[in-house]
């Protein structure tokens, strides 16, 4: 078919580079540009789109015309809800700047979002950021605790800012001397935490604000209770719930398995009055 796979849930998403290069030398392809996509996509979930969601699924695809798409997986650790990331390289200007062909799960209030268009500031200004000496970030990560920070860095906790746990980041950065944003990101070692950090300083020193903007598209099939974009239908919903028990209950599943998930179905959607 032309058609190849590679990566897969948990620890099988890190062999994702061994059998990207594997496969694409069976295609005739240079494995490189698809291994730093398959990096890149998953840098950017993980990092630089910040809601709280992890990733644990990562699936790349391609051809033999070295087209690609991925397809990532995050699940909230604390309401235990996916959320799902679309990548696809047909129309991808940019892995840094409103990148996602879709982002899909519920939508949240406030998020660090480093790759909305109206990031850019924060983008402009964290290269030149980290190309100074280590050391006079690391006396503005010092003097940070003493600021009054926006409402929205309430994601920062004071480990972000310890100067001993960047200092080692720092460094590397500074050695690597970064050209643009995008090479920051692909800077091994830099991980949430770090980049948090950083887009702290860009806002509260140099007054360059990362976005707060989250970028899913949450399905209203049954309506919204606030009426957006109509008013709930409630026969609709129901029939949904009843699709879904009848699912659960015809699957070909252990019985322990089938009532784990009766119990989180009548959690999502509880009997109403």
């Amino acid at each position: 078919m032309g058609l190849f796979a590679a990566g897969g849930k948990g620890a099988t998403s890190r062999r994702t580079p061994d059998e990207l290069a594997q496969l694409a030398g069976g295609a005739a392809l240079d494995p490189e540009p698809l291994i730093y996509a398959s990096r890149m996509t998953a840098k950017v979930d993980s990092a630089c789109l910040q809601d709280g969601y992890q990733i644990y699924h990562h699936v790349f695809f391609f051809d033999r015309e070295g087209r690609w798409c991925v397809v990532q997986q995050g699940m909230d650790p604390t309401t235990r809800m996916a959320r799902r990331y679309h990548w696809i390289s047909e129309g991808l200007s940019s892995f840094v700047e409103e990148p996602h062909k879709a982002v899909v799960g519920e939508k949240r209030r406030e998020v660090l979002n480093l790759v909305a268009r109206e990031a850019a500031p924060a983008r402009e200004t964290i290269p030149e950021l980290v190309a100074r000496p280590p050391e006079e970030t690391l006396e503005e990560l010092r003097r940070i605790p003493t600021l009054v920070m926006p409402h929205r860095h309430r994601i920062v906790s004071p480990a972000d800012l310890s100067p001993r746990g960047m200092r080692k980041v720092l460094l590397s950065l500074y050695e690597r001397a970064p050209r643009d944003f995008q090479e920051v990101l692909a800077t091994p070692g830099l991980g949430p935490k770090s980049l948090r950090a950083l887009a702290l300083v860009s806002e509260l020193i140099w007054g360059a604000p990362a976005s707060i903007r989250d970028p899913a598209r949450f399905a209203y099939a049954h309506g919204g209770k606030d009426g957006t974009p109509y008013p709930v239908d409630r026969a609709t919903y129901d029939k949904t719930i009843a699709s879904l028990r009848k699912a659960i209950l015809q699957a070909k599943v252990g019985r322990r398995d089938r009532l784990e998930a009766l119990r989180r179905l009548h959690r999502l959607f509880p009997p109403g009055p």
